[in-house]
């Protein structure tokens, strides 16, 4: 998961190198949830049949032809191509991981085995441009180095993965995967749309992070440092994690409209940032709005799971995932679109506006009609 955010505090490198637009470095991120979307409708239920592994092992395949690439641009294609497959990676790792370490825990172990994945997923997408950001600021080759230790991390995982044994116990070959069609039970719909709303807000926060906020600290507050920039980046992605853990004890029919309340004040945060142009107020911004994010999008998916019924659960899901990642390329494209007639920070306000409309309706709807859960 590191790998797929692993180029976030690059995009400055790249646009001196290949001079690009900030239109295209909002384009370049966004390829990267069109790939995660793709192979949850076509294959995101494919481990269930051909069995963990390999599935895990193709996505170790596509992280590391991703870092290739990379490795190898001469031009923006490259760096298209690069984010397709990295998209590709964490579309197999979404479901076929989690799943994995649920199947591997030591009996009375699922608490923490849910603690593992999560803190995984989040903290590996926090570690991507931490990483990244202080190999390229304190050691040589700023824009090779950081893909050559993904590979060599990547190796790791590999040799690790084959010493593991296959919980998928009926495996069936790889024809019987079908697509899966992204389905709303009319008795989903009522918990449905604020929970994904809340989704959406939560990822075009976390896409505007990832995508524009490294151009931002260097254009408007002089921070031209990578390993600063990545690790601004980075707290959102841990923040998100600490959001996540805390809905066990906050409950999951209070987390959403708190996680909400969260987003919208991280968002505050963020057009303060922008308007004064504060970076303290970025690093505010970051941990409320990622813990924000968290503690809404584990609420959504814990209410959408426990409101579908358990033949169209997957289903389901997959919409509320699609709904996610469509936040985290769509809005970021916009900010992308606006940038050049008003502005970097005129197109964050207006993205700002926006989402806040948004999470402010979501939160009204679910003040009036709370979700009730019995987990």
């Amino acid at each position: 998961m590191a790998g797929t955010t692993l180029p976030t505090p690059l995009y400055g490198l790249y646009q001196e190198k290949f001079g690009f637009s900030e239109l295209t470095v909002t384009v370049v991120y966004a390829v990267y949830a069109f790939g995660v979307i793709g192979v949850l409708l076509l294959a995101g239920n494919a481990s269930d049949a051909v069995g963990r592994r390999p599935v895990l092992l193709w996505g170790l395949g596509f992280a590391a032809l991703s870092a290739v690439c990379f490795l190898a641009a001469t031009g923006l294609g490259w760096l298209y191509v690069g984010r397709l497959l990295s998209g590709l990676s964490a579309g197999l790792f979404t479901g076929a991981a989690t799943a994995y370490v649920m199947e591997l825990a030591p009996r009375g172990g699922s608490s923490r085995a849910t603690f593992v994945a999560t803190a995984a997923n989040m903290g590996g997408l926090g570690c991507g441009p931490l990483l990244a950001g202080v190999l390229a600021q304190y050691a040589a080759w700023p824009l090779h180095l950081p893909f050559l230790v993904h590979l060599a991390l990547v190796a790791c995982s590999a040799v690790v993965l084959l010493r593991l044994a296959e919980t998928v116990r009926e495996r069936k070959p790889l024809k019987a995967v079908r697509p899966q069609r992204p389905g709303l039970p009319p008795q989903v719909r009522a918990v449905f749309v604020p929970a994904a709303t809340a989704s959406f807000v939560g990822f075009a926060l976390f896409g505007v992070f990832t995508s524009v906020s490294p151009a931002f600290l260097a254009q408007s507050l002089d921070v031209h440092n990578h390993a600063v920039s990545g690790l601004v980046v980075a707290l959102a992605f841990f923040a998100s994690t600490a959001g996540q853990l805390a809905v066990g004890r906050v409950g999951v029919g209070r987390s959403l409209p708190l996680g909400c309340a969260g987003l919208f004040a991280g968002l505050a945060l963020l057009a303060g940032a922008l308007r004064w142009d504060l970076l303290f107020l970025v690093v505010l911004s970051a941990l409320v709005g990622g813990a924000g994010q968290g503690l809404a999008f584990r609420g959504a998916l814990s209410a959408v799971a426990e409101a579908s019924p358990a033949d169209r659960r997957a289903a389901v899901i997959s919409t509320l995932f699609v709904v996610a990642y469509a936040g985290i390329s769509v809005p970021v494209i916009g900010v992308g679109v606006l940038a050049d007639p008003i502005g970097l920070e005129g197109a964050g306000l207006v993205f700002i506006a926006c989402m806040a409309v948004l999470v402010t309706t979501a939160a009204a709807y679910l003040l009036r009609r709370p979700v009730r859960t019995t987990a």
